[in-house]
């Protein structure tokens, strides 16, 4: 109840943006797999600014 109104940290928009991706390739993979393709590789492309932002926040 008390985190209703927390902010989102940017590493946790990324990794919900990630888990959506993932999701959505996954339903596309039964029926289209250009999209599926497409929603992989803009899945591993937040994976990448996920990794970025990791080693950036460790220094």
């Amino acid at each position: 109840m008390f985190g209703l109104f927390k902010k989102k940290s940017p590493l946790e928009k990324l990794q919900e943006q990630y888990q959506s991706f993932l999701e959505k390739a996954h339903k596309a993979s039964h029926h289209d797999r250009k999209l599926s393709d497409k929603l992989m590789a803009d899945a591993e492309e937040v994976a990448k600014k996920i990794d970025k932002l990791k080693i950036h926040q460790a220094k």
